[in-house]
């Protein structure tokens, strides 16, 4: 593939056809990154709940820990992955915030924005169910550390949490 200067470029999907020669070299790979992934900054990464799809992406960027937001359990598979790789597992569980009773915790949220931010644990990736409401809180009070502006920080957390952003995630980031 040739860039529009007429240079080499590399195609980020591989993909091979079964019927393919071993001459041509072909790979079988695609890689697929996790529901709602992205780049918080260099060497801290976002994201819904990785499953064995996004596995050879996840390799790629050399996870040193992986920040799990959820109350339950990793699954199997997932420490299978973890424990091959070498992957710290930082499991801060709780709740997300839901009217009328259920609040995140700050002092999880604390831990986990101070693990996100520790470089001992970088490249680190941060992911909920989804990626958005708990995984939100924990990037926008990221944010928060980083001095960006609350309309900023609203900004990105409704970006990725359309359409069902929520008035309580917004207020902890504030409060935090």
């Amino acid at each position: 593939m040739e860039d529009l200067d007429g240079r080499h470029k590399e195609s980020a999907e591989i993909k091979s056809d079964e019927k393919s020669s071993p001459q041509m070299g072909a790979i079988d790979l695609i890689l697929h990154p996790p529901v709602n992934f992205s780049m918080v900054v260099k060497g801290i990464y976002r994201s819904g709940f990785p499953t064995k799809k996004n596995f050879p992406f996840l390799t790629t960027l050399r996870l040193r820990s992986i920040i799990y937001m959820c109350e339950e359990e990793y699954p199997p598979a997932n420490l299978d992955f973890i424990r091959r790789h070498g992957i710290k597992l930082l499991h801060y569980g709780g709740t997300g915030n839901k009217e009328p009773f259920l609040l995140m915790k700050t002092s999880t949220t604390r831990l986990a924005v101070e693990a996100a931010t520790n470089p001992k644990n970088q490249p680190v990736l941060i992911h909920c169910n989804q990626g958005k409401h708990r995984t939100g809180c924990v990037v926008g009070c990221i944010r928060k550390k980083m001095k960006w502006s609350l309309a900023a920080i609203f900004n990105e957390y409704r970006m990725v949490s359309r359409p069902k952003e929520r008035f309580l995630d917004e207020q902890f980031i504030e409060l935090f």
